[in-house]
């Protein structure tokens, strides 16, 4: 009995989770707008990384909480490609999101899609400790984001807080007082143990204070 497009389409992502589309369409011996179709018809999602150039099957992906699919570098998203990624993550987040958090995140640069969509108005932002804090594009959300905002510590310049982690790294017995201070000493610049547990926060470190 002859394979359909269909089974030839399970088949390679069995092989493989992700694939691009020439490399797919040569494996299922079909044109590329062929493949397209096929995929259309079973369901798929493309990556939000990787320009779009990543597919896989609907049923492949296990996404977090977020929403969010990983396969080694490659990033997918239940919300679609980077630009709705990024406003559905900064629209759901309590007090904003700045390029940083989300570039960790997503495991990819978003800096200047950020930029883009605040200039078309989708998204606003705020100073906020040296950095933007992307706020959703609604103004009742945006309001009430910025006053979540202003009860947080700001977030630590990137020099800083590559010091921090580095000092971390050398000595993991260290506090978050002492880490303070020793910045303090190192740069002058003083910081607090709320913007230090920030940092190791976002970065999925435990620490005590």
């Amino acid at each position: 009995m002859e394979t359909t497009p269909d089974q030839k389409l399970i088949s390679a992502f069995q092989e493989n989770k992700c694939w691009m589309i020439q490399p797919l369409a040569e494996r299922m011996n079909y044109s590329i707008p062929s493949v397209r179709r096929f995929l259309a018809k079973t369901g798929y999602f493309s990556s939000f990384s990787h320009n779009g150039k990543w597919y896989t099957l609907a049923s492949i992906p296990r996404f977090s909480s977020k929403g969010l699919w990983f396969y080694r570098d490659i990033g997918f998203s239940r919300h679609g490609p980077l630009t709705h990624t990024l406003v559905n993550l900064i629209e759901k987040s309590t007090s904003g999101m700045t390029a940083d958090h989300l570039g960790q995140l997503l495991r990819c640069r978003c800096h200047a899609v950020l930029v883009q969509l605040y200039r078309k108005g989708q998204l606003q932002r705020q100073k906020h400790g040296g950095s933007y804090v992307y706020l959703a594009g609604d103004p009742i959300k945006a309001d009430a984001q910025k006053k979540a905002l202003q009860t947080e510590p700001a977030p630590l310049p990137a020099e800083l807080a590559v010091q921090i982690l580095v000092a971390f790294i050398q000595n993991p017995g260290t506090d978050l007082q002492q880490l303070a201070k020793s910045v303090l000493q190192k740069t002058g610049a003083r910081i607090s143990t709320a913007q230090i547990q920030m940092l190791f926060d976002a970065h999925g470190l435990k620490k005590k204070a």
